[in-house]
């Protein structure tokens, strides 16, 4: 069998489906399946052991899509399934346009996504289910339905964003939730030496992920601002990293707040072995693989209680939820871990059994099954 796998993201790029999707066309070669990548990128992607086709991303945005879903279907033509982990609607049309099953990783909701970056609304995710809309709005849900409800199988890695799918017609025997992986770790250093090795002092938090509207990094900021002798590393960029910059600066936060710029995966293991805590401040969210990357190398994490972050941190337990949007509250959390060493110590070391099941050769493995089974 051959795979198309499809991602808007492709290292260098930062991200879940950056990191995701080569990992599963490895997972597809282990298997002993052929693989395609169709993807876009600022310039020319590093030569893998399958092709890997890309649109770039300077190209005017109906351009891009055009491309994208032309590449698709050429790429799928050669192959027997498409599997999606973004551009979920140029993938479907293409997919469609080849006459070739399809397999989906959900991680969103793109419409909210898009109106969200458009300005189009400025909600939480769950008020945009009840929002009717504008015909823009309106167009993108049922586009999205449309793509989703011609899935043979569509992955969720949480149980919300599941509900979510069945709310907006899709089967719910089509539904399959497998969690994000636990990465497999490299030799890390200790964490007394990642700490040196990253010139890192007192209690220190660290974020990582792409810089975006959604990470609601600004809290993260401003909580910071509210505590004393806490440092904040944060990983990763995007299109928010020049307001959040000027936000560090303005709460006069230069000497407390590092931006590390994109690091690779084994870099932000690392980072999360050397920090006190994982911090995440989104307003929404559906499972973030830095969550499950910092619980499986031994670090609590305090998190905001959004989307399918409490099926895996759980409060008291592995970490700290708050709620979304409330800086107060993050500011508390923040200064109770920095405050109390013996709940740091207990939430690191019941972090990595909570991630145990999670190995990522046996979710690999489990998607890979998934879409081998993805034609009926």
């Amino acid at each position: 069998m051959k795979v198309v796998v499809v991602s808007g993201i492709w290292p260098p790029d930062v991200g879940g489906p950056a990191s995701h999707a080569p990992a599963l066309a490895a997972a597809l070669l282990e298997a002993g399946h052929g693989v395609e990548v169709v993807t876009t990128a600022d310039g020319e992607p590093e030569a893998r052991p399958y092709p890997v086709r890309w649109v770039s991303r300077s190209r005017p945005a109906p351009l891009r899509h055009l491309a994208v879903t032309r590449a698709v279907a050429r790429a799928a033509r050669r192959a027997d399934r498409v599997y999606a982990t973004s551009m979920v609607r140029r993938a479907a049309f293409g997919a469609a346009l080849a006459r070739r099953p399809l397999v989906v990783k959900l991680v969103s909701d793109e419409a909210f996504e898009r109106a969200a970056r458009s300005g189009r609304f400025g909600g939480t995710l769950e008020e945009f289910q009840r929002l009717r809309g504008g015909p823009r709005v309106r167009l993108l849900r049922a586009t999205r339905n449309t793509a989703l409800r011609r899935a043979t199988r569509v992955v969720v890695p949480s149980a919300y964003l599941r509900d979510l799918a069945v709310a907006w017609g899709v089967p719910p025997e089509r539904l399959e939730v497998v969690p994000n992986p636990a990465p497999p770790l490299p030799a890390l250093p200790s964490r007394d030496e990642a700490r040196a090795r990253l010139g890192l002092n007192g209690f220190t938090l660290a974020a990582a992920g792409r810089l975006t509207r959604q990470k609601a990094l600004e809290d993260a900021l401003d909580a910071v601002a509210r505590t004393h002798d806490v440092t904040l590393v944060v990983a990763g960029d995007g299109p928010e990293r020049s307001a959040l910059e000027r936000r560090a600066t303005a709460l006069e936060l230069e000497q407390r707040v590092r931006f590390a710029g994109a690091l690779s995966r084994d870099e932000v293991l690392t980072l999360f072995r050397a920090a006190d805590a994982a911090l995440l401040t989104s307003s929404w969210e559906n499972l973030p693989h830095s969550v499950v990357e910092a619980l499986a190398v031994g670090t609590p994490v305090l998190a905001t209680r959004v989307g399918g972050v409490p099926e895996v941190v759980r409060d008291g337990e592995n970490g700290l939820l708050v709620p979304t949007g409330d800086v107060d509250a993050i500011a508390g959390a923040i200064g109770r871990l920095a405050a109390d060493g013996e709940l740091r110590a207990a939430l690191a070391s019941r972090a990595p059994a909570s991630v145990a099941e999670l190995d990522e050769t046996r979710v690999l493995e489990r998607i890979v099954r998934l879409i081998e089974d993805g034609g009926r």
